[in-house]
């Protein structure tokens, strides 16, 4: 889980990063909302793996 944890965290990265060197207003919006969602869902997989470690 936490491969996937840093996959999801880098991938938001690239999409920020994207998001900023895009020219085109559209693919701008759309890899920033890309970034937000895999922000966000790295986040419930670091709230997973907290959980998994605490019930252990």
């Amino acid at each position: 889980m936490e491969t996937q944890l840093e996959k999801l965290l880098n991938d938001a990265e690239e999409c920020a990063l994207i998001s900023k060197l895009a020219t085109d207003m559209a693919k701008r919006e759309l890899f920033a909302r890309l970034s937000e969602h895999l922000k966000m869902l790295a986040m419930e997989v670091d709230r997973a793996i907290k959980e998994h470690k605490a019930a252990d």
